[in-house]
């Protein structure tokens, strides 16, 4: 069950305002689940994959059938963004980067490479801020994680290593075989790949002197990776790193990570927060993990297992999840057919708490209940009553009920919409309502 509910309702259309908190005392709302029909099937899988849907795309959803949309999400390579406006030689503006990407979310053919990107650009976290702007490395690692979004784990795990802004942010540039930087080593074992608990303090250094001696590119290099220079390297003989002793560079570490258990289980559990569900039984995530290391880490195949799994379509599932602020705000967009308004998204995204290539730390973002305070319900508010005051003509909103929420409402949000008294009041109801807010 969701810790959505409704905090404050203002009757006088079209000023109809609803908020949501992360509260459990008090009655919430216990949704009756649509998911036995495949059309609400599809809708929300379009909420957990994409980015919400407007008539357009649910429409050509509903031609291919749930199994043949999930093939066509999984299986479609992810669509080459344009080039970022305003590129001034290697220097990059930090503003032009976000609105490039926010505009690609929008237009993207391929809105489930977009998903995933944005996931593993929460998991695998730099941040501007110390990775700095006068060189694109924080563009290059957009496309990075773009491109190998659904690829196998290792080979990803390769290219998060080598990547000149991770190396920057978490200092792997800095770290030689005599003074080896333990900060990658650490967050690759704790926040990236295997968790708390799952490996030692003497991992850790192993993991650090294996991976000194990586350098960041230079223009002489004609690179966009990491350069490894053997005579900055660790050369003090065998490493014991996971239970293994011998000579260890990269590929050893990304194998000793992949050889442990824990990997699989980690990232599994960390996928189904974000896609299924914030309190998923430990018999799927250990069926989900088997599969995963069965396939040889391969992201596409376990992505497929998660969307086709019957948890996925459960009713325990459904509205269990909020929508970050990205997902609300690129969804409402989409909702009201109005890319032109993509501006709006950088003007809201620091009072609802996600601003992309700022992350608030190497954990990166919180999910679910920690999106929803006060402050940030506010500004979900603020930002749809923008967009809507921004807009001469709005979509038709006579059956907006049953394409945005399914048709499933709760009793306040049924008794407003029955009030409102012409689309915008309608639109601004259901962009307000809890059931908007979830997924």
């Amino acid at each position: 069950m969701s810790a959505l509910r409704l905090l404050s309702l203002d009757r006088k259309i079209p000023s109809v305002r609803s908020a949501v908190v992360p509260k459990t005392e008090g009655k919430t709302v216990e949704w009756t689940s649509p998911l036995a029909q495949e059309p609400a099937r599809i809708a929300h899988l379009l909420r957990r994959a994409t980015f919400g849907a407007g008539p357009g795309d649910l429409d050509a959803a509903f031609k291919l059938g749930y199994g043949k949309l999930v093939d066509q999400l999984v299986e479609t390579p992810p669509a080459e963004p344009p080039p970022v406006p305003g590129m001034n030689g290697n220097s990059v503006d930090i503003g032009n980067l976000q609105q490039w990407w926010v505009d690609h979310m929008l237009a993207s053919p391929t809105p489930f490479a977009e998903r995933m990107t944005l996931f593993w650009h929460g998991h695998f976290t730099s941040d501007y801020r110390k990775v700095g702007t006068g060189q694109p490395y924080m563009y290059w690692q957009n496309l990075t994680w773009r491109k190998v979004a659904l690829s196998n784990l290792a080979s990803m795990l390769m290219q998060v290593t080598i990547d000149p802004a991770m190396m920057r942010y978490l200092d792997l540039a800095t770290s030689t075989g005599k003074s080896p930087n333990e900060n990658y080593s650490r967050e690759l074992l704790e926040l990236f790949t295997m968790g708390t608990g799952n490996f030692t303090e003497g991992d850790v250094r192993a993991g650090a002197s294996a991976l000194a001696g990586w350098r960041l590119p230079v223009a002489a290099d004609n690179s966009r990776v990491g350069i490894f220079e053997p005579r900055r390297a660790y050369s003090g003989g065998p490493l014991t790193f996971l239970g293994r002793t011998g000579p260890l560079e990269l590929k050893g570490v990304i194998d000793g990570i992949l050889a442990s258990d824990a990997s699989a289980t980690f990232l599994v559990t960390k996928i189904v927060h974000h896609f299924v569900s914030p309190a998923p039984q430990a018999r799927y995530i250990r069926r989900l993990a088997d599969e995963f290391r069965t396939s040889k880490y391969d992201v596409k195949t376990l992505m497929r297992s998660v969307f086709l799994s019957p948890e996925f379509i459960t009713g325990q599932s459904y509205r269990s999840l909020i929508k970050s602020p990205i997902e609300y705000m690129i969804s409402t967009l989409k909702a009201l057919k109005a890319p032109q308004l993509s501006k709006l998204v950088l003007d809201a995204d620091e009072q609802m708490g996600q601003m992309l290539f700022d992350p608030p730390d190497v954990g990166g973002w919180p999910n679910n209940e920690a999106w929803i305070s006060s402050s940030t319900v506010m500004a979900r508010i603020n930002f749809a009553v923008s967009a809507l005051s921004r807009l001469r003509n709005l979509p038709p909103a006579n059956d907006l009920h049953k394409l945005q929420l399914d048709g499933v409402l709760s009793p306040v949000t049924t008794k407003l919409l029955d009030q409102a008294g012409d689309d915008r009041a309608r639109w601004m109801i259901v962009l307000m309502s809890p059931e908007f807010n979830l997924k």
